[in-house]
């Protein structure tokens, strides 16, 4: 294996690693409310990510940004909705719903398929159909034998969904993209913060102990596996990000079960089966394609 695959598999696992631990992350800041962890992960990502850019040089981007302010309108609406899809996650996380955010995550390529019919007239391959058609009797059979639709599972799935529609869309790269993004949500939230009930991160007290080094480090551990995952993808073909993306939702569902205990009955266990299979027919469709076209592809995230 060629130095560059391979460093592409190191940092594509890092990524997709570093995203499936975040729930141990986010524990540990359990004390404070999702919102309030939203704020300060908003305003330490800014801060960090613009460290980053002053080192890690992306030339003209600025100035492209400043030539097309439509660019800087789609990177306001897509930061609302990472937002929306950060705040939903760390609620889940501390409200002992990590299994919902693990299959949320594992719908989302399917998510992925649903709006490239729907929002940009693509075609669906035999396979494609019977995957997504499992995948909605998994959610069905959840909403008919627990009595109730697994929204955090579908906000997480549709809100990543649209948002990596869009970025796709905005000719901004990684981190100058996530940058902006930040930087877009930081006045919504510095007027937040103080109308949160007892903010616990104003108060003096929290900025002496080791909770002051958690609520920094937000920033760093936003955008790191970002940025591991932006290096692999210029390494590494579309089918094999492909796989490795199914790395950080079964983390995930494997300290919800057995580091966090959450029950895990046998009718959710029926929709996670539901759409293990569909991902599974979504994967060979997948490798069936590019063996036809002999197609090597690259991504950015």
């Amino acid at each position: 294996m060629s130095s560059s695959p391979r460093q592409g598999y190191i940092l594509g696992l890092s990524a997709y690693v570093l995203w499936g631990l975040f729930p141990l992350y986010f524990k540990l800041l359990a004390t404070l409310p999702a919102l309030e962890i939203l704020v300060q992960r908003i305003v330490w990502s800014a801060l960090a990510g613009t460290l980053m850019l002053t080192f890690w040089k992306h030339p003209g981007w600025w100035a492209n940004l400043r030539a097309h302010p439509r660019h800087i309108a789609q990177l306001g609406l897509t930061g609302l909705l990472v937002g929306g899809n950060w705040l939903i996650y760390i609620w889940a996380v501390n409200n002992g719903h990590m299994l919902e955010a693990s299959l949320g995550y594992y719908i989302n390529p399917l998510i992925n398929v649903l709006l490239g019919l729907v929002l940009l007239g693509e075609r669906l391959r035999p396979l494609q159909w019977l995957a997504v058609a499992i995948a909605a009797i998994g959610v069905v059979q959840q909403v008919w034998t627990l009595g109730q639709l697994p929204w955090v599972s579908l906000a997480l799935a549709f809100s990543f969904a649209f948002y990596g529609l869009l970025r796709k869309r905005t000719p901004v790269a990684a981190l100058p993209g996530m940058v902006v993004e930040t930087w877009l949500l930081l006045p919504l939230a510095i007027i937040a913060l103080p109308l949160l009930t007892q903010a616990v991160s104003l108060e003096s007290a929290v900025w002496s102990s080791p909770l002051a080094l958690l609520l920094v480090l937000s920033g760093p551990v936003t955008l790191i596996p970002l940025l591991c995952f932006n290096a692999a993808a210029r390494k590494l073909p579309y089918s094999t990000i492909g796989f490795l993306q199914y790395i950080a939702p079964t983390l995930v569902l494997l300290l919800a079960v057995f580091v966090f205990h959450e029950p895990f009955p046998q009718e959710r266990l029926l929709a996670f089966l539901c759409i293990w299979v569909a991902l599974l027919i979504f994967s060979v469709d997948i490798a069936l394609s590019l063996r036809r076209s002999g197609a090597r592809f690259s991504v950015t995230r």
